[in-house]
């Protein structure tokens, strides 16, 4: 995904914004997916996994790649 804003890191955005790492892992970038998704988890149980879901999110619409 070649450049912040590109359709690619739009639709990993939206990935995102239904299942936090979803976005990452559409991007190939497995071991940050599987650390947002298992944050989210755990936050979540205490009402707090918003917070890891819009860093996912955003980490997705901004990532830049090689």
């Amino acid at each position: 995904m070649p450049n912040q804003g590109s359709t690619g890191n739009v639709l990993a955005a939206i990935c995102s914004f239904f299942i936090p790492g979803l976005g990452q892992l559409v991007q190939g970038r497995l071991l940050k997916a599987i650390i947002q998704f298992v944050l989210a988890g755990l936050l979540w149980t205490i009402m707090l996994g918003w917070i890891i879901h819009i860093w996912s999110i955003l980490d997705a619409a901004l990532f830049k790649g090689k």
